[in-house]
């Protein structure tokens, strides 16, 4: 019995020890498992960190191809997912994008909760949107506005698909697109100029132009050069449609103040003949310490549009316009809750009919990112509401400038379709007739002496509608070579009166038809010299000269004035002339906003002395009538002149 109970012992305690032996193995197993998890856990955040570093230097092939050597060692990593499926999205490589994030959406724990929305973020830019639908309807909460907005996306794009307009959109060549953004094209009126800017080092921004070459592209673009480029940042160019300024964005202007000028300003140059003038501000009556620029001017030359993101806007940047009345720009207006909205609304561009307003923005329903719209005045103040201008013009992409030919059958556009987000090209497609602009045509040609056939600066072209009698544009023959360029609807009845100083008035009337569509017009405008000589009832009293840019009076001027005036304080119906003069430095629409403050400053004065305000009539003449020659310093300074008239 003693034998069997120590054999019993024995065997019992061999399994015990087996047992123990057992959960020794296990616990090792257990911690050599634990050991390897946290080393490959370890290693594969070694490998995250080391792609987030390749991204930081531009090595963004080196990046991708260790995430996704990462995510198939360690399938239920998140980082990883999100950072490639990120680089995916911004490289606009959307059919990778769905792939990575379909699988986090498998792969990773809670993964429909964290990868659902840039899973269908990706879908959509790949127009796949009865795919996004489905996602969104499986994982997504349409209680909550950001996926509604996702939704109603998706069912816009299914729907632009299905109205896709006829016409294919084409990149514009290597000869205009480089791999740095190319960004605001616009066209000279004769098409025969290309103009755009290009973002270099995705830092500074230069006016590039092109010009047509014999097989309908274009020949290498070219830099056009100082000035207007600087080593500042000049952008979102507009060339008036005679050709003569170019209005544009400028950024980091520096004031005394420090920012005071704003970071970007609006700013304008002028040519008479092949040479820009030195770039000028627009002043404060336009430019603030907000941002203003995407310039772009109407035909006639008296109606400003450009965006700001100023207080009292309805979002981000806004759409705004300012019109150049009695020789100086009117305060700004918003156009509105009808075009601007909660998002940016930019890169304004009014067609040369007048009435035809396209422009970019995020803030309407679209395809996503930016889209080009258009829109249709229906008074001074009212437009119509802005229509998406459909697929393919706008993508799954950014939009984010456009302009439309003279005749309004091609448009000219930036877009990023092609590449990555921010990297813009320019592309070009025909527009279809509902979204073309009304027809137009234009007419030029010179204003000259009858007599002596010499040529005729600083004329002044007005036109009436001969039906309503409504006055529509304002013009003025050019400083240089007297030309002139007037854009006018098709299908109307137009006066001109055209006035200069020293000749009698021209009237003349001129009705365009379809067929000036395909044959523009040309009217050279000869003048009858007035002989004038000055009546002995009209006396020149007082002259007060300006310094360079000065729009005050100094103490003197106005005791100056003062003794002048007080002969005449007695006599009743007495008429003054106030008129103002400049030197020809500057461009004309600067100066002849100076000549009218520096006139208006001076019939202030004299009506402020208790003459009626009805005799009193100011008006600035710009560069016209120069007493001296302007060749001097002491001529210019002359120039600048009011002088104040009376006439009994």
């Amino acid at each position: 019995m003693f034998l069997l109970f120590c054999c019993v012992a024995f065997f019992t305690f061999i399994a015990r020890m087996r047992r123990i032996y057992y959960i020794l193995i296990c616990l090792l197993s257990l911690v050599l498992e634990t050991k390897a998890q946290q080393n490959n856990i370890e290693k594969a955040r070694a490998l995250y960190n080391a792609a987030l570093q390749f991204k930081a230097k531009k090595r963004i092939d080196m990046a991708i191809k260790i995430l996704n050597n990462l995510i198939k060692d360690q399938p239920a990593f998140p980082d990883a997912y999100s950072t490639l499926g990120q680089y995916y999205y911004e490289q606009h490589q959307y059919k990778e994008g769905v792939r990575v994030f379909r699988k986090a959406l498998n792969s990773c724990p809670n993964g429909n909760k964290a990868f659902a929305r840039p899973l269908t973020l990706c879908l959509l830019g790949d127009y796949k949107a009865d795919s996004a639908l489905l996602v969104i309807n499986t994982f997504g909460n349409t209680a909550h506005a950001e996926w509604v907005m996702l939704q109603q996306r998706a069912l816009y794009i299914q729907e632009a698909l299905r109205k896709r307009l006829k016409d294919e959109v084409y990149n514009m060549g290597p000869r205009i697109n480089t791999i740095s953004p190319e960004m605001f094209p616009s066209l000279s009126a004769d098409t025969q100029i290309l103009y755009f800017t290009r973002r270099h080092n995705n830092m500074d921004e230069d006016f590039y132009y092109a010009l047509p070459d014999s097989c309908g592209g274009w020949f290498t673009a070219q830099n056009m050069g100082h000035p207007p480029n600087t080593a500042d940042q000049e952008s979102a160019q507009m060339m008036s449609a005679d050709g003569h300024y170019l209005f544009f964005t400028r950024c980091e202007n520096r004031s005394e103040n420090g920012w005071g000028q704003g970071g970007c300003d609006l700013y304008m140059s002028y040519r008479s003949d092949s040479v820009w003038s030195v770039p000028e501000s627009f002043g404060a009556t336009i430019n603030t310490p907000d941002f203003e620029g995407m310039p772009c001017l109407s035909a006639d030359n008296r109606e400003l549009y450009f965006c700001s993101n100023r207080p009292g806007g309805f979002g981000g940047y806004d759409i705004y316009v300012s019109r150049f009345e009695e020789g100086l720009w009117q305060a700004p207006r918003n156009l509105g809750p009808e075009i601007n909205t909660a998002g940016n609304e930019s890169s304004p561009f009014l067609h040369i009919d007048g009435e035809t307003l396209y422009f970019s923005s995020d803030g309407l329903q679209g395809l996503g990112g930016k889209d080009l719209f258009m829109c249709r005045r229906i008074n001074d103040t009212a437009w119509t509401a802005p229509v998406n201008m459909g697929y393919p013009i706008n993508s799954t992409d950014d939009e984010n400038s456009i302009y439309v030919s003279l005749d309004g059958k091609k448009i000219y556009f930036s877009s990023d379709r092609d590449s990555m987000a921010g990297n813009y090209d320019l592309y070009e497609t025909h527009l279809p007739k509902e979204l073309q602009p009304n027809p137009v045509s234009y007419f030029k040609g010179f204003v000259y002496d009858s007599l002596s056939k010499e040529k005729l600066t600083y004329a002044t072209i007005v036109v009436t509608d001969a039906k309503t009698l409504k006055p529509l544009y304002r013009f003025v023959s050019n400083r240089g070579d007297a030309s002139y360029m007037i854009t006018l609807p098709l299908g109307n009845k137009y006066i001109f009166e055209i006035d200069r100083i020293g000749y009698h008035p021209w009237l003349d009337t001129i009705s365009l038809k379809q067929q000036n569509f395909q044959r523009p017009l040309e009217k050279n405008i000869s003048m009858l010299p007035l002989d004038y000589v000055a009546p002995i009832t009209d006396t020149l009293i007082l002259t007060i000269h300006f310094p360079l840019n000065s729009i005050k009076l100094s103490d003197s001027d106005k005791a100056m004035i003062n003794r002048v005036l007080e002969p005449w304080t007695a006599e009743k119906g007495i008429v003054f002339f106030v008129n103002g003069y400049t030197d020809n430095t500057g461009t004309p629409m600067r100066n002849e906003e100076l000549s009218t403050q520096r006139a208006n400053l001076i019939a202030h004065e004299i009506k402020n002395k208790g003459f009626d305000e009805v005799n009193i009539r100011s008006r600035g003449y710009g560069e016209a009538n120069p007493i001296k020659s302007n060749d001097t310093e002491d001529d210019r300074y002359i120039n600048r002149r009011v002088e104040v008239v009376i006439r009994r």
